[in-house]
């Protein structure tokens, strides 16, 4: 089906879209309250060419929006399969991706059937990188149901799972067919998970737009409140930045790094806690909040930038405190085995000013004098 009736057949939504252009492998991010019931039509504007689809989600989400999913589907004469994993980041790795790849076989899941993934960003990364890897590639569909994978996670095509040496050492480039993000569904998502994609948000409006940033700080209780036409504004938005660094660098070889600002201490926070104590947006505001403090202290941005964002990220409900109940050589054997490191080196993402970044090349030891 065409780009172009596509179009035509989302004006019969009440819908927002970007499109992430990537010459053939373009798609479409589609943004609405309530359109995971329209989910199997959408799906069918993709032209997928098999009835048979595999349906990734987790045991949180799979109680509250696996039969939603699966009844709109049904409607739209696909054949559903679902595979439940558990929830939580320690399930992001290997034993539950050999779970998934043998689940695919046991489903029948064949080379033109769609993945889809239904839940957070550990699901879209699970499912993922089973749908770049599985028979050599499977249509992937990110249906994403928390903050931070509507934001982050699902747009991009970044597919991962975790070593215990590091965080998402393990994973591929696999850009998803489309992506369907319903609003309401974060209505049920508990208030801690709705803060940790706030930082996600903020990093945003931190790394690529003064005019988000402010207007986070303008209407930041609003958001809170999950008005929806705020939210959704507030995601298209997010999903526009985004796809325009996705854009201009899609592996992620130079340009595109920018969009781990606060991940280097965030990875290894997580990562020395086991995953068991922070969420991702919660390690990654502490991250925010230090390479905002690094930037300021290496004479890179001025005081005000400094403390705005430091104030947005608390207002936020968000912490930004190093946990002192962590060894400083924990947190830097993190740092070490992150991607980034080039010669022992890592490369960091600083700020000047609001929207305007650079990279600074630090290794290990220069970062735990900052710690």
């Amino acid at each position: 089906m065409s780009s172009v009736s596509f179009a035509q057949q989302l004006a019969t939504f009440s819908t927002e879209m970007v499109t992430v252009n990537l010459g053939s492998r373009s798609y479409p991010i589609v943004i609405g309250a309530g359109i995971l019931a329209d989910l199997g039509r959408l799906l069918r504007g993709q032209d997928l060419g098999h009835n048979r689809v595999a349906v990734v989600t987790d045991s949180v989400v799979g109680k509250l929006y696996r039969e939603k999913a699966v009844e709109s589907l049904v409607a739209a004469d696909f054949d559903p399969f679902v595979i439940e994993v558990p929830a939580g980041e320690e399930q992001k790795n290997l034993v539950w991706l050999s779970f998934l790849y043998d689940k695919l076989i046991e489903g029948r899941i064949e080379r033109r059937s769609a993945i889809i993934a239904l839940g957070g960003g550990v699901v879209g990364d699970l499912a993922g990188f089973a749908a770049a890897t599985f028979q050599r590639g499977l249509p992937f569909v990110q249906v994403p149901t928390t903050l931070l994978a509507q934001v982050d996670a699902s747009v991009g095509g970044k597919t991962a799972i975790n070593h215990p040496a590091g965080k998402n050492l393990i994973g591929a480039f696999y850009q998803p067919r489309l992506v369907v993000i319903d609003v309401n569904t974060l209505a049920t998502l508990p208030q801690r998970e709705f803060l940790a994609g706030m930082a996600e948000v903020i990093k945003y409006g931190i790394i690529l737009s003064p005019d988000l940033f402010s207007l986070l700080e303008q209407q930041l209780e609003r958001l809170l409140q999950l008005d929806p036409t705020l939210l959704t504004s507030v995601i298209k938005t997010c999903c526009q930045l985004k796809a325009l660094v996705v854009e201009e660098d899609e592996t992620e070889s130079d340009y595109r790094a920018i969009l781990n600002f606060g991940h280097t201490l965030g990875h290894a926070i997580e990562s020395a806690t086991n995953y068991q104590q922070y969420l991702h947006g919660e390690a990654v505001a502490i991250g925010m909040s230090f390479a905002t403090q690094l930037s300021y202290r290496r004479g890179l941005c001025n005081a005000t930038v400094n403390e705005r964002v430091q104030r947005l990220i608390t207002n936020a409900g968000l912490s930004i405190m190093v946990p002192k109940d962590l060894r400083k050589e924990h947190l830097l054997s993190g740092v070490a085995t992150d991607k980034k490191i080039t010669d022992g080196k890592v490369k960091f993402v600083c700020i000047e000013d609001l929207g305007k970044t650079r990279f600074e090349s630090l290794s290990v030891e220069e970062l735990s004098d900052y710690l």
